[in-house]
Order: C-alpha cells, then structure tokens, then sequence
C-alpha cells in the first residue's frame, strides 16, 4: 500500500438544479487497501461513488487519477481507466443468461463468431472464486436476489478492475457468502487493487476496512484509520447523536393479553408446512431463520399473496378467510413487503400517489380527492420523518431510508390492527433505523399487534418480545422475552438442539 492515492475528489460539489447534494468533497483512494465510506441514506454516498467512477459529472471540483486531473464523460471512461463500480441496484439484463451478463459489451470472440464455450468456461471460473454454484446458462431473472449479487461481483472480477468501488454489496447475501466475498476482497487487496466499500452494516466496517470516511448531508466529517473508531464512534458521527441506545425499551407484556391474530395449520405449497401461532395486541413477534426456511413466503400466504391453506385463522376471536390482500386489508391485516422497490412502490410516480395508493377509497371512489391526500401526506411526512426536497419529487429519487418510511406510512394509511413487516431495515442506514424501530414500538404501543420477519439477528434480538424460529418450511422453536438469545435462535435455525426456553407458539 502507498500513501499517493490512486484515484481522489478534490473540493468536489454535484448540484441537482438549486439542491447541492455535496458540498466541498475530499475523497482518496489508495492501491493496496480498502476505504469504507459510510453515512445515512441520503448523506451523499452514492453521488460521490458514481463521480468517482463517471456515471456523473461533479458541478465542480477536482477527479485525480495518478496524480493527474481527469476527467469522465461517461462510465466508458471511468471503465477504461480501470475502475468498476457495483451498483446498489442490480444492474442484470433479466432476460439474458449469466454468462452472458457478465461479458455484456466485452464479449470474447474466435474470428468472426462469439467464443461462447471460452466465455462459459471463464464465468464458471469467476464464479466459482465466489463459491457460487449457479449454471452460467441460467437467465438471470431466475436467480435469487443473492445469486444476482455475486453475478454482479463475478462481472466485476472479471474486468482486472485496478479500482473497484462496491456500493451495498452484502445487503442481500448470507453470513456466508458475505465472508467468501471478503475472501476475495482481500485477495484484491493484497494484489494491490484499491477497494472503496460502503455497508450500513457497521460490524462488515470493522472487518474489511483499512480506512473510513464518514458524510453527513453532503459533506465529508470525518476520515480516520478503522481501528481508531468504535462502531459507536461511527454511528455517532454518522447521524450527529447519541445511537448507542438503538432499540427503544420492551415493555413487560401482561401473559394474558388479548389475542389478535392466532393461526392453526398455515401450509404454503413446497415453502411452508404446518405453521401455527398467536399474536397479541402490543406485542412484536419476530420471526427468524436462515435465508430459504420459509419465513416470507409463510406471512405472503398468511396475507393471501401466496396460495396457502389453513386449518384455522381467527382475528380478534373471529374465524376468517383470506384470500387476496383484499381480504386481509378488510380485517385489519396488512403485509409490508421486503422489496419496496420493486412490489412496494412506484419509483416513477410521487410521493402522494404512493401514500394513497393502498387506500384509495378513503380518498373517493369516482373523483379522488387531491387536497385530501396532500393533507394525508404532509401529514405522513411529519409524523415519519420523510426527507424529500419537495413534494412532488419522485420517490426513485429518494434515499433508501426514505423510501421505507414512506412505505411504511403507505402501509399505515389503511390503518391496520395487525402489521406484518419483512425486513424493515434492509439497505437503510443506522440513524433511520433507530427510527424507524422506534416506529414500531409506538405503534405497538397503541395496541397494534406486529410480526417482524428479519435476517438481522441482533434485530430479531433487540426489538422482539418473543420470536419464532423457523427451519425448512417448519417452526422449529418459540422463544419467550427471557430465552431470547443469539445462541439460542442459532441452534433453532440449524438444527442443533432445543431449548429450554422454548414454549407453544
């Protein structure tokens, strides 16, 4: 490693009309390690790496590659000067296989004609650097959402990228395949390739980073060597406050407490088997497990998302049937999902008509009522914080964290009795998080009964009165406020044993 960056911004600001989203930005990358660029939703992060890497041009300021003023007209340049970026969002033509994904626009050829069997050769090879098993003949919209990631992080090796900037790579792989991923982030470390890493995960920070830099609303406040920073020192001058306390206090739950929703029987066809359980009003029941034990797809059927039978569903002491969403939004049950850009929101369309969407009638059933939702949502982004420079900005625009809470405001438009959330703090930043649990518990304390579906374990840990652990389609534990230990969910989700904790759903 040298001290000379390779690749730096210099008093670097990006204006998007009279919003000036970076102001005066300092950013250097060095061969040979690892800078970790850390912030809120909306601190900036994403704008600086797509300047670094010529997606876009800054307003003003400087780019210096090896010591010289450059600058990008396209991601062309940046490309061929070395430098590969690995977007948030997966940037996969669905349609097309892996392999030919990952040599779109490079493709290798023997004559006149596509070296097809070189290219397949080489995709496996690629990806078996990650320990990713997936078919170089497989279409990519068949691929899960983490086996779409490291097809991305495969396309990316297999430029030689001398710089490699990865925005959020680990948001949606596995313990294990976030540690294989380092594996080889270590290995281009140690062949002298420099890495810039952005992760919400603070822990991932620790583990790969050499170096941080820390922004706050489109300034850089802080860069030091990892290892003179805790993860509450990073938090900390993320957000600008105190977030040691992340999770908002549990409160002691009466054992008798009304019951909400009780469940006998849940089957989903091929994903999930025999599930059953109660929910109380005012409680947060988690739900946990390892990627692929059924945890979505179990509350999808719930909801009547999924086709799914049940031997018994009764809400507030009543039997009833759910069939579509319709159903479960006329007895108080809403689902909201874990991709809200893809089945949570229009990213083309504002924020009201996304408030409003899920509940319309409430705003007219011939002519829809405009200064009745734009009421609705002034009040919304009040009451949830949501950080948009004007109301009519698209919500493709906003930040991640402020996307999910409008999302979630979305959802509270209905006004539900019973929530069922999955994964409420993907891909958002710590300070929204601690936000967005305090939400939660609020609303739990207003009686509302809620399910947290999360791979998060300290999540599950920190925000739920009792969790439920599932393994292969089935229940495989019940957790009561005192047996609630990262132990013991583990030995749940694999397999390993019981619990003396453990208790009837």
């Amino acid at each position: 490693m040298t001290d000379a960056p390779v690749l730096a911004l210099r008093d670097v600001h990006k204006s998007f009309g009279p919003v000036e989203v970076l102001t005066g930005i300092d950013v250097e990358l060095r061969s040979g390690e690892v800078l970790a660029l850390i912030g809120e939703n909306g601190a900036g992060k994403s704008t600086t790496m797509k300047i670094l890497a010529g997606y876009q041009p800054a307003t003003s300021g400087r780019i210096v590659l090896d010591g010289k003023d450059v600058h990008f007209g396209s991601l062309h340049d940046g490309e061929d000067a070395g430098i590969v970026l690995i977007h948030q969002e997966f940037n996969l033509a669905e349609q097309l296989t892996v392999e030919q994904n990952i040599f779109l626009g490079r493709e290798l050829r023997r004559g006149p004609l596509l070296d097809k069997a070189r290219m397949r050769d080489l995709s496996r090879q690629y990806l078996a650097r990650l320990k990713c098993n997936v078919d170089p003949d497989t279409p990519v919209s068949r691929l899960s959402n983490s086996d779409k990631q490291m097809v991305e992080i495969a396309k990316a090796l297999s430029r030689d990228a001398r710089i490699l900037i990865m925005d959020e790579p680990t948001a949606v792989l596995t313990g294990s395949e976030v540690e294989v991923l380092f594996e080889q982030v270590r290995a281009l470390r140690a062949a002298g390739t420099a890495i810039l890493f952005t992760s919400h995960k603070l822990g991932e920070v620790a583990s790969i980073a050499d170096r941080v830099t820390v922004m706050r609303d489109g300034a850089v406040v802080r860069t030091d060597r990892v290892a003179a920073m805790t993860e509450d020192d990073m938090a900390t001058a993320m957000v600008g406050r105190d977030v040691s306390a992340l999770y908002p206090p549990k409160p002691d739950l009466p054992t008798d407490g009304s019951v909400a929703l009780r469940v006998a029987g849940l089957t989903v066809p091929g994903r999930a088997h025999d599930i059953g359980f109660t929910l109380r009003h005012g409680e947060i029941l988690g739900i946990a497990g390892l990627i692929g034990s059924g945890r979505t797809e179990a509350m999808e059927g719930l909801c009547g998302l999924r086709l799914a039978t049940v031997s018994a569903l009764e809400i507030e002491g009543k039997p009833v049937t759910i069939r579509s969403t319709a159903d479960a939004l006329a007895h108080g049950l809403c689902y909201m999902t874990e991709d809200r850009k893809l089945r949570g929101l229009l990213l083309d369309k504002g924020m009201r008509v996304n408030l409003t969407l899920q509940s319309l009638a409430r705003f007219g059933r011939i002519l829809i009522d405009r200064k009745a939702e734009d009421t609705a949502l002034a009040q919304a982004v009040k009451d949830f914080d949501i950080r948009a420079g004007h109301g009519d900005v698209l919500v493709g625009n906003l930040s991640g964290g402020n996307q999910q809470k409008l999302l979630l405001a979305k959802i509270m438009q209905s006004d539900p009795r019973i929530l069922i959330i999955d994964e409420p703090t993907r891909g958002i930043d710590i300070g929204t998080k601690q936000q967005i649990y305090s939400f939660l518990r609020a609303l739990a304390a207003e009686g509302r009964a809620i399910v947290v579906v999360s791979s998060e374990m300290q999540e599950i840990i920190g925000l739920s009165d009792r969790v439920l652990v599932m393994r292969q389609g089935r229940i495989a534990g019940v957790l009561d406020a005192d047996g609630i230990t990262e132990d013991a969910i583990v030995r749940h989700a694999m397999g390993v044993g019981t619990d003396p904790n453990e208790r009837a759903a």
